[in-house]
């Protein structure tokens, strides 16, 4: 696969400039598997032009650059670039969710918050100070991408944290499925991609479960919720399945917890009976949601249940999934490793890792050299041949 992407990636452009990663501490594993596929690649490609003086830098043992965000005995920081970062191409790594990090505040142990996260990340774009030639921001979970919309007197946290980093001489961001796309209107004037991660969720599903049949007859895509339909409408079109989808009824009388409760969740589409249904969505909260929808597949007498969503975070505990696994409601849950995931979750028989990094590694080498990501973010090729080896009995990783 990776020849493949040689093959249509144009990579004779010369680079904006010097490779260089910076993981923040939230998303260090990631950055490494990330770091390790760029050096492989580099020092295996052939190009004429590498020994040129543009092409200066182009091929190291590392291109993670040393950084920190040490802290006062108060909680506050402050961000530290060991190397030097004139004239280099940046892409900075952070997870905003990675919960198991900690730092002391007044001699207690304080987990880090996505505020908090989000607050290194300016730390060090402010220590850059200007004398990087571009920087990207990759943040999978976009932060504060539940917090989108005003509905009321209420704060618009996204879009100002999306213009402040704009503001601070951010040139990209890139997320993964945004939970509102549409935000991005907030700096219409500069670079933004959410990208899909339907191919690696499609890779991660054959690869792992037999006996799958890929068709209208036999399958069917299902979102949890109105929102969220347009990524059962793409995975239905690209695997040529029908869609289904579930709404939620709120009792808008009352507010619990921040939200409207739900008072049930209604069904509109085709017969589930004896088909296998993937239920597909932007990320797993607590949970109630995607286990309540698949409880009402299984009642309505569906196959499998088979769970795909970008960041499982799985904010209450692993427990009530468990029970579902048990109990028949689920199959098989795959979400992705662009955010923090615990080794309680990586242990459970239920639960199926999409590994994202050489994806990301793309995406960092093919625009440090200018060139167009449009292939990359179109995967449909790839599940089509995808699919064909699997039906074809060829298939391998």
């Amino acid at each position: 696969m990776a020849k493949n992407h040689e093959e249509k990636r144009n990579l004779e452009n010369i680079p904006v400039g010097s490779l260089g990663l910076i993981a923040l501490s939230g998303c260090k594993t990631l950055g490494e598997r990330v770091d390790k596929y760029l050096v492989r690649w580099r020092a295996e490609r052939e190009n004429e032009h590498k020994g040129s003086l543009a092409f200066t830098g182009y091929e190291r043992p590392s291109y993670l650059l040393s950084a920190e965000t040490p802290r006062f005995g108060t909680g506050e920081g402050k961000g530290v670039i060991n190397q030097s970062v004139r004239g280099a191409d940046l892409y900075l790594l952070v997870d905003v969710t990675n919960y198991s990090l900690t730092y002391k505040l007044f001699g207690m142990q304080n987990h880090m918050s996505p505020d908090d996260h989000y607050q290194d990340l300016k730390r060090i774009i402010s220590a850059v100070g200007g004398k990087a030639r571009r920087i990207t921001v990759i943040m999978p979970f976009l932060y504060e991408s539940r917090q989108d919309k005003r509905t009321s007197r209420e704060s618009l946290d996204c879009a100002i944290a999306l213009q402040e980093l704009v503001k601070m001489g951010v040139d990209n961001i890139i997320t993964f499925e945004a939970h509102e796309p549409r935000v991005q209107n907030a700096i219409p004037l500069s670079g933004f991609e959410t990208v899909r991660t339907t191919y690696q969720f499609i890779k991660g599903l054959l690869l792992n479960v037999q006996g799958l049949k890929i068709d209208a007859e036999h399958m069917m895509a299902i979102s949890p919720d109105e929102g969220g339909m347009n990524r059962a409408v793409y995975l239905g079109s690209v695997l040529g399945l029908d869609v289904g989808m579930f709404y939620k009824r709120r009792d808008y009388t009352q507010v619990v917890d921040g939200r409207n409760p739900i008072l049930a969740h209604e069904f509109l589409g085709a017969s589930v009976e004896h088909k296998d249904v993937i239920i597909i969505d932007d990320m797993i909260s607590s949970g109630d949601t995607v286990i309540e929808v698949a409880k009402a597949l299984k009642q309505r007498k569906a196959a499998r249940v088979f769970v795909f969503a970008t960041f499982g975070l799985f904010t209450a505990s692993l427990a009530p999934f468990d029970k579902a696994y048990e109990a028949g409601f689920i199959e098989r849950i795959l979400t992705t490793n662009l955010i923090y995931q615990s080794p309680e979750l990586l242990s459970r028989e239920w639960y199926i890792s999409c590994d994202m990094s050489k994806y990301i590694a793309y995406l960092i080498d093919t625009l440090n050299h200018d060139a167009s990501i449009s292939d990359l973010l179109n995967p449909v090729e790839r599940i089509t041949s995808f699919v064909s080896r699997y039906h074809e009995g060829t298939l391998s990783d």
